[in-house]
């Protein structure tokens, strides 16, 4: 069970996340997000043992994700590109994105080498999502684990659960108070509410 807050920049707010459930947690290397931080800032940033650190990184040469991925102590690569088996980093995870459009057919879609696919909202030019959800049930039944993203937090993530019965859920853009920023409040609210719906 993955109980996910990306765009992680501070201290702050990755000790708030693990104090409320989390047990993975998200670094933007995307240099053209507004959730951007740079590798050295990331590396900083603490986090307990048993928490996965996750880095999200769009179109990067597999061997620029594996320097990152050692200066951050990074776990897992989630890959938001259009990268293939072959590009995935050696020694660690990987979570391919997908951003759902209306008319994608998610069977269509197997891991291969990730260990998880991370179905996202629709994003149009943006990578990484875009704070959109989409139709959950089409991502129920997938012979892969699954983790849900785009447009989450306490209000619809149970029912997101509900419908889609995935591995873990993903929060970013719901649960800010600004980019980068997050709203404690919200955060501990959101992950309550989906520790008991994937708990359920």
């Amino acid at each position: 069970m993955i109980l996910k807050v990306c765009g992680i920049t501070n201290q702050e707010d990755a000790d708030a996340a693990v104090e409320g459930g989390a047990n993975a947690i998200g670094f933007n290397f995307y240099p053209r997000s507004s959730r951007y931080v740079e590798p050295e800032r990331a590396a900083s940033i603490a986090t307990a043992a048993g928490v996965r650190r996750v880095g999200v990184f769009v179109n990067e040469p597999r061997e620029r994700v594996e320097k990152l991925a050692r200066q951050a102590a990074l776990d897992v690569a989630q890959l938001h590109g259009v990268e293939s088996d072959k590009d995935y980093p050696s020694g660690m995870a990987v979570w391919k994105s997908v951003n759902v459009t209306p008319d994608l057919d998610l069977s269509a879609f197997h891991g291969g080498a990730a260990e998880a696919l991370l179905f996202d909202g629709p994003a149009g030019h943006l990578y990484g999502g875009a704070g959109k959800s989409f139709d959950w049930s089409k991502a129920r039944g997938l012979a892969v684990r699954v983790i849900l993203a785009g447009g989450l937090d306490a209000t619809n993530v149970a029912r997101a659960v509900e419908l889609a019965h995935p591995w873990g859920v993903d929060a970013c853009s719901r649960i800010e108070s600004a980019p980068g920023k997050k709203d404690l409040r919200k955060m501990k609210e959101f992950l309550q509410a989906a520790r008991a719906a994937l708990l359920a």
